[in-house]
């Protein structure tokens, strides 16, 4: 890869943004972080102001770029309000659009335009095993997804490469998921949710940022990916390498209507902790992908040891 070749991270200010800028700045890559509100994001990298829907200042930036990543969207962990819901498809729709735009009025568009999405366009699969094939769901993560990668596939792009991938729950040790269940769990509220058979799709975010890498630079990859370990797990099973990682005893079950409160009281809905999807990252295999933690326990003793 040749020095100083510009990558822009749209939305790269979020959880997946912020692991994904030293990794590739790491590898020689010019970082461009679009934000709404830009700060000093570290590792060199240039931080541009973009509203995630307009044309401005920022489609500069795209020239001649190696890539486009776009991590842009409402946190769907949140209640499910119609004002929520309509900012959730809004962001997600808005911001692909709009870099479609961009990259089609430039003189010298992006080598690659990289799209974040999400396993949860599957649905509640039960224990279905979900490839990128796989029929969607009915429910509205599902329905937002769908808008979102309907999105995407609309983009002309012709001389641009487009890959979307599917992620799934990305585990690392400064936010997001583990961040939420290794604070309960060290309170000793680490049971399972519901009747715990509900799958967790899940990515170390050190293969997540290898396979967003992998994707900018090989140029036979194109498409739908499923972006999660190949080897997903029950919520029991979840919880209980979580407790025996932070060293916690068994804990309770947490009853569904209980589960349903604390969401509530959360701000959260609790589909997101019963809902399931069993992906395989098929077509990542497929393309002789090495996953460096394809097992959910020492992937947890990596993100968490130095946590105790």
């Amino acid at each position: 890869m040749a020095m100083n070749q510009r990558v822009i991270l749209a939305g790269g200010s979020g959880f997946v943004g912020r692991s994904l800028t030293p990794l590739l700045a790491a590898a020689g890559y010019e970082i461009v972080v679009l934000s709404r509100r830009p700060t000093s994001p570290g590792n060199g990298a240039t931080s541009l102001a973009w509203d995630g829907k307009t044309l401005g200042h920022w489609t500069k930036c795209l020239e001649g770029a190696a890539a486009v990543v776009n991590l842009t969207g409402r946190s769907i962990n949140c209640r499910h309000t119609p004002e929520n819901r309509r900012l959730i498809i809004e962001t997600r729709v808005d911001s692909v659009r709009v870099l479609g735009q961009a990259i089609a009025q430039a003189a010298q568009p992006p080598i690659a335009f990289v799209q974040a999405a999400a396993v949860g366009i599957y649905g509640d699969a039960g224990d279905r095993w979900c490839d990128e094939e796989a029929p969607h769901g009915h429910d509205f993560v599902a329905e937002s997804c769908e808008r979102w990668e309907a999105a995407f596939h609309e983009v002309a792009a012709s001389q641009t490469r487009k890959v979307l991938l599917r992620l799934g729950v990305v585990l690392g040790p400064d936010g997001g998921f583990l961040k939420v269940l290794s604070k309960l769990t060290r309170l000793f509220l680490g049971g399972q949710a519901g009747n715990g058979r509900q799958f967790i799709s899940w990515i170390h975010q050190a293969d997540l940022g290898r396979m967003f890498q992998e994707t900018i630079e090989k140029p036979e990859m194109a498409g739908v990916f499923n972006a999660t370990s190949p080897n997903p797990v029950s919520n029991t099973e979840f919880m209980r390498e979580l407790r025996r990682t932070l060293r916690r005893p068994w804990s309770p079950p947490v009853p569904e209507f209980a589960v349903r409160i604390g969401s509530r009281l959360l701000g959260t809905e609790a589909r997101l902790a019963l809902a399931s999807q069993r992906a395989v990252p098929r077509r990542f295999l497929e393309q002789g992908f090495r996953f460096e933690f394809p097992e959910l326990s020492p992937a947890l003793e990596d993100l968490l040891h130095t946590s105790r």
